[in-house]
């Protein structure tokens, strides 16, 4: 009698584990402190907490990106088992028809909700869905074309909020481009983590088909570029985000420079991922 909770504790958890649930709730969380501190008066952060609207609309967006995790994972089994052996649930722990039960239920649902939202955030949600099919399936083994839909996707889900609430578009613009050049750099920064499997199954991914100083000098070129449009587009309304981002460049810039070894790498990328929560968090000086 004992054995089935296990069994559905674990059956749950590697669901989990598989969508990222704390990458989920960043998510969240990012379009949330959008809302409050970008769009609405801080003083009343409950009435966005309280939006059922809203709520759908972080909802749906978190399905999307779950689904995402899913069906990445999916058809990265060879792949992962030989970058990321110990981390491989799909096939083991989890049988690979669940995975895709998951991935459409999780599609379906979020298109659902998007079409009741509004039209266009229905067709929002319809192509995001098919483009992480698509960058799952095909792009990602094709140089920065698969990096690049991330990186559009990932400031999708702030510009979502600009077309949920049809205000302060421009401000809400500057937080998505600055989303989608981090996490352009943090997928670049990625494929040298996963050079090996990658390149034993037939990816043509950037330090693949470049190599590591060449790919390099790219994530430097787009540091250099993304730096510059941030402090032309936003540096007239505030100066937080543009020294945060000077300063957190620097130290990931000299981490590109030095890093030889997947550990490194997978420094570097998680360095992204605490310069993407500090852009989030200066919102709130906004």
């Amino acid at each position: 009698m004992q054995a089935q909770p296990r069994q559905k504790r674990s059956f749950i958890f590697n669901y989990l584990k598989l969508v990222r649930g704390l990458n989920l709730f960043m998510v969240a969380l990012t379009q949330y402190l959008t809302a409050i501190f970008l769009i609405g008066d801080p003083d009343g952060w409950l009435q966005v907490l309280t939006n059922k609207g809203f709520f759908l609309l972080v909802s749906s967006t978190v399905m999307i990106t779950g689904a995402g995790y899913l069906i990445n994972d999916y058809y990265d089994v060879k792949i992962d088992l030989v970058n990321k052996p110990g981390r491989v649930i799909v096939g083991k722990n989890l049988k690979r028809r669940w995975v895709i039960v998951g991935h459409t239920f999780l599609n379906l649902a979020s298109i659902a909700i998007g079409f009741y939202l509004s039209i266009t955030i229905g067709i929002i949600n319809f192509m995001a869905a098919f483009l992480l099919w698509l960058y799952s399936n095909r792009l990602k083994r094709h140089p920065f074309i698969g990096n690049f839909v991330v990186a559009v996707l990932t400031g999708t889900t702030l510009f979502l909020v600009s077309e949920y609430y049809g205000e302060k578009q421009y401000l809400i613009l500057c937080y998505a481009i600055f989303a989608g050049f981090i996490t352009l750099i943090r997928e670049i920064i990625k494929d040298l983590e996963d050079m090996k499997g990658d390149e034993r199954y037939g990816c043509k991914t950037l330090p693949i088909v470049l190599g590591v100083s060449k790919t390099k000098n790219i994530i430097y070129g787009i540091a250099a570029i993304f730096l510059t449009t941030v402090f032309l587009m936003i540096s007239h309304i505030s100066m937080i985000l543009p020294i945060t981002l000077s300063v957190a460049l620097i130290f990931l810039i000299f981490g590109v420079i030095k890093a030889d070894t997947i550990k490194a790498y997978n420094r570097l990328s998680n360095l992204c991922k605490l310069i993407m929560l500090l852009g989030v968090i200066s919102m709130i000086w906004i």
